[in-house]
């Protein structure tokens, strides 16, 4: 199969792990870009952009590539949503101007009355209605754009922080976009990470991931590939390291431990073979 062209530099890490999921995914399909074309609502050249980092994927694509290769989608979209709000701070930087740019409307609403005019009734302190109408839109108007900073900053903050956390397979894709962001509990790549395996309820777990559904293959790095690396030397398959990246040596053992299970043997670690590796 064809390499995949070099993603641009300036992509932003959430947006390649997001792709890189797709490649990983469309490969081990087997299909070509023209077949999943003739597969989803998308075209060739718009699956070569969408994979090829020139644009962005839309979800409904993202839904269609899993389904077609068979894959439940809720850990790519959540990887998707990831990216998506990686996009979003510069738009919502400029959210808080609406408020200034509205703050003059009021003010030509608050236009004195004519000499001949009655003063309007009913407001206490016989100031000039009108323009304390326009100020309290005002301030209005002000403290929704102080409210939208406050949200736009504390969104970007859990994805920054990796404090975005659920369950399942959600869990994992998240906590994997936040390790290639630099986030999730400062991964580092060059550490030998312990292995303390144990058994929870009737799956293996050495402590680094709880995932079951992520793509693995050459070059993966971050937690979940530190989890792959103890349960395969758990099972008497030693990759020789458990740095958390997906080496020649960690894709050899994991080939070996798929013929020992009779999987397809062919090195990239799938919900199969997650499936055996929790056993």
């Amino acid at each position: 199969m064809a390499r995949w062209k070099e993603l641009p530099a300036a992509l932003d890490s959430r947006e390649r792990r997001l792709v890189a999921e797709l490649r990983r995914l469309k490969d081990h399909s087997g299909l070509s870009l023209a077949a999943l074309a003739a597969k989803t609502a998308y075209s060739r050249s718009s699956w070569e952009r969408y994979l090829n980092g020139k644009q962005p994927v839309p979800r409904e694509a993202v839904e269609q590539l899993a389904r077609v290769c068979g894959t439940e989608p809720t850990r790519l979209t959540v990887l998707h949503d990831v990216a998506v709000r990686a996009r979003q701070p510069a738009a919502g930087a400029a959210a808080p101007k609406a408020p200034e740019e509205q703050e003059d409307a009021p003010a030509q609403e608050a236009a004195p009355a004519p000499p001949d005019a009655a003063p309007p009734q009913g407001d206490g302190d016989g100031g000039q209605p009108g323009d304390r109408r326009g100020r309290t839109v005002s301030a209005g108007w002000f403290l929704a754009g102080i409210a939208a900073t406050a949200a736009v900053a504390f969104t970007a903050g859990l994805l920054a922080g990796g404090a975005w956390t659920g369950g399942g397979e959600a869990a994992g894709a998240v906590q994997t976009a936040d390790a290639a962001a630099g986030g999730k509990s400062g991964y580092r790549r060059g550490v030998a990470y312990p292995c303390e395996v144990k058994r929870e309820g009737a799956e293996l777990r050495a402590g680094h991931g709880t995932s079951r559904t992520i793509l693995l293959d050459t070059n993966s790095t971050g937690f979940d590939v530190v989890e792959v690396q103890c349960l395969l030397r758990e099972h008497g398959f030693d990759p020789g390291s458990t740095e958390g990246l997906y080496d020649q040596a960690t894709k050899d053992a994991a080939t070996r431990f798929q013929k020992a299970r009779g999987l397809v043997a062919d090195g990239i670690v799938g919900p199969k073979t997650w499936g055996e590796l929790r056993k």
